[in-house]
């Protein structure tokens, strides 16, 4: 119904964004991943969208990058799975690393994720690995987040060292944001280590 939107961006926040378009204010919520993409307050800003409707409620979902709305569509398509744990997947895992995930069948990635337990990361594999094999992510724009990549790299690395996977990979995110998305891997490493 609602394929994308353009307008100013009113109001941001982690939970949810207002843009105007057109004199109206569109309320959307969005994951952390395309929060952190989202310009000043005040600017410009293009989202594509995804619309929700409930007996109760309309809800407009934004996504910076079209592999972000494509796995959210694939994830809600999952029995148990609403919108809401739609965004937790995509705010804790990049498109990429969740397609990987999937295909892998890695049920200690999936689990990391707040709200995801082991039954419903098993669910979650069986009803989209075979959804997902066929597709490539990148070719619907999975990368157009610097620096997930390096995330998923650098907490693999990890967990070949010994480390617990959730534990390594809530170090490497926080040495991320300390030092920035230009971080290689190696120095992303280092600086997770120090802080387990």
């Amino acid at each position: 119904m609602i394929a994308h939107l353009k307008g100013k961006l009113a109001k941001k926040s982690p939970a949810e964004t207002v843009v105007d378009v057109g004199g109206f204010g569109l309320r959307l919520l969005v994951p952390l991943s395309t929060f952190r993409r989202l310009p000043d307050e005040g600017e410009n800003v293009s989202l594509l969208t995804h619309l929700h409707v409930k007996e109760d409620a309309l809800d407009l979902f934004g996504f910076a990058t079209a592999a972000e709305r494509t796995i959210f569509r694939a994830l809600i398509s999952v029995s148990g799975i609403g919108p809401k744990l739609g965004l937790a997947v995509l705010s804790g895992l990049s498109p990429e690393i969740f397609h990987r995930a999937v295909v892998e069948e890695d049920l200690g990635l999936l689990t990391s994720i707040s709200g995801i337990g082991r039954k419903t990361a098993q669910r979650m594999i069986v009803e989209l690995k075979e959804k997902l094999s066929g597709m490539d992510v990148r070719s619907i724009g999975a990368v157009a987040e610097p620096g997930h990549e390096d995330v998923g790299d650098a907490v693999l690395a990890l967990v070949s060292l010994g480390v617990n996977r959730a534990s390594a990979r809530e170090a490497v995110l926080k040495a991320r944001r300390e030092g920035g998305d230009d971080l290689p891997v190696e120095e992303l490493i280092r600086r997770a280590l120090r802080k387990g």
